[in-house]
């Protein structure tokens, strides 16, 4: 059948409803009904970092209150919320960027390593985090492998507190979630920055790195870094209690046009010492840092698993929010099982918290990688940089990124006549066209030494007009290239002549590629008469 759009894809794009408390009841569970909680009277507070003695507060209170408690009557278990605008977690690589807000951080500069330095950051603590950002993901960390067993996408329920293997799951951060650093000195950082404030630097941001459609900001944060001595959002003032909170533009009441964008306030939390985590880990001399890692790896964490909050994996009961993620139920134990600790990564030893795993039913600060196939939530590799590598693996996010594809190629089933997804509702399809035409689909990806096996897999369908059974005119290339985009090596030829019904699953052994970052592409060509359709789905590269 000829290819046909019977829809423009409009992707992305900002819902005309964005989530405004649905499910916010006066639940008696829900940390906003308390007193002493940060998000009290602040509901877009989301995942806000108690200060330890705001948490003593909040545990004091609930002590004395019939059925109120800081997390969920009974378990801690996380469920899925259904998303807001499509998007419930970073079901992709994640991408951080960093937003020095602000002229007071002095003048910029950069150490050995090639992190930012300020003169007005007499601690280090930003060429600290841009360091933690550049670890995760390498050196076999696992700290991150917790947060990959949740999952989005139209095969996940909402309430689901488990994820099918044919979700979409949240990537590991291979080679390091770090994307970018800006340091916008052409104003000076409001004294007391509201949360509409902070989402306008967010935007603003974007557009600084050229993120300026939704398909770019899929799978991005953006973490304001604010200067010590200001107070955004009432930071170290009498009653905040918080060390940070993270949140998205619709929440906080600011409308974008790059898509939905989400972003952490992040304070200078050193200026509230070992209240917000000053030598938590490390003591007092060794760990003058530890409260900048403690505290927005908790962010971090919290907006990977609940990026528009709160269509992501968060605490309820029935259908009312608790307002509690991933971080707020493991936020600072000091000892047995979940207490923070140190995290080695690639380049150094970062004091983290743990999180929420919901497949042990306990805070971990370390978790094999789960990739899909694994099924329910569980399993998954582990070591150095393993399981699934690739990302948007099904194309379920309904944007291209991290893929890049030709014009037309990316389809639903809903949005393109005459083929559908093995699995969800999205697919790639390239050519069907009947003219003379060149598709193609591709993905850079890392595949970590340390690893002994690496495997490609993809479903694969193809029908043709063709009636020959002897003459390959429309051929799909499946190729690796190097970072130069040089053809390392062709892995097989599909042509009209392996036209069939319904998907086929291919693999092939990526062995060789080891240690090296490549490209895995998909070329497809049409000659000038009868369509061929080549139709992708499902694409993996599964290291172990």
């Amino acid at each position: 059948m000829m290819k046909t759009v019977v829809a423009t894809a409009v992707l992305g794009l900002i819902s005309s409803t964005a989530y405004a408390g649905a499910g916010q009841s006066a639940n008696t569970n829900n940390p906003h009904m308390n007193p002493y909680a940060p998000a009290y009277g602040h509901s877009y507070r989301h995942g806000a970092v108690p200060t330890r003695e705001a948490l003593a507060r909040m545990h004091a209170f609930a002590s004395t209150q019939s059925g109120l408690t800081t997390a969920a009557t009974g378990t801690e278990t996380l469920s899925y919320g259904g998303g807001v605008d499509g998007i419930g977690v970073t079901s992709g690589t994640p991408k951080v960027y960093l937003v020095v807000y602000g002229s007071q951080w002095g003048s910029a500069g950069t150490d050995a390593n090639g992190n930012m330095t300020l003169s007005g950051d007499s601690l280090g603590a930003v060429p600290y985090l841009e360091s933690m950002f550049k670890g995760l993901g390498t050196g076999g960390e696992l700290w991150s492998g917790v947060m990959t067993q949740y999952c989005d996408g139209s095969a996940v329920s909402s309430g689901s507190t488990t994820c099918p293997s044919s979700a979409n799951f949240i990537g590991y951060p291979t080679g390091g979630a770090f994307a970018g650093i800006w340091y916008d000195n052409s104003v000076s950082s409001p004294s007391n920055a509201t949360a509409a404030q902070l989402a306008q630097e967010a935007i603003k941001a974007a557009a600084h790195f050229g993120n300026t459609t939704a398909a770019s900001n899929r799978y991005v944060q953006y973490v304001i870094l604010s200067p010590t001595g200001t107070h955004p959002d009432g930071f170290n003032t009498s009653g905040s209690g918080f060390c940070a909170w993270h949140d998205w533009n619709g929440d906080a009441g600011v409308s974008s046009s790059y898509g939905d964008i989400a972003f952490t306030n992040m304070p200078y939390v050193a200026d509230m010492g070992t209240s917000c985590g000053q030598g938590f880990v490390n003591g007092a001399s060794a760990g003058k840092l530890d409260g900048f890692s403690i505290v927005e790896g908790h962010e971090y964490a919290e907006t990977i698993t609940d990026q528009n909050p709160a269509g992501g994996w968060t605490n309820k009961t029935g259908s009312s929010y608790n307002g509690q993620e991933n971080g707020d139920e493991c936020a600072w134990i000091s000892s047995g099982q979940g207490a923070s600790a140190n995290v080695t990564m690639g380049n150094g030893t970062y004091a983290m918290q743990s999180t929420w795993s919901n497949d042990t039913n306990e805070c971990d600060i370390s978790h094999p990688i789960v990739t899909g196939g694994t099924g329910g939530g569980g399993g998954g590799g582990g070591g150095g940089g393993s399981g699934q590598l690739l990302g948007n693996t099904g194309f379920e996010s309904g944007s291209a990124s991290p893929w890049s594809m030709s014009s037309g190629v990316l389809c639903s089933n809903s949005t393109c006549s005459g083929q559908s997804a093995h699995a969800g509702s999205w697919f790639a399809w390239l050519d069907g066209y009947g003219s003379t035409h060149t598709d193609t689909v591709s993905q850079s990806v890392t595949i970590p030494s340390g690893n002994t096996s690496a495997t490609l897999s993809f479903y694969l369908h193809i029908d043709t007009a063709e009636t020959t059974t002897s003459s390959a005119y429309d051929k799909l290339k499946v190729q690796v290239l190097n970072s130069s985009g040089t053809v390392l090596a062709t892995l097989h030829t599909y042509s009209n002549l392996n036209a069939a019904s319904g998907y086929v699953q291919h693999s092939f052994s990526m062995n060789s590629y080891i240690g090296q970052t490549v490209t895995i592409k998909f070329l497809g060509t049409e000659d000038g008469s009868l369509q061929t359709s080549f139709v992708l789905d499902d694409i993996t590269l599964n290291a172990n």
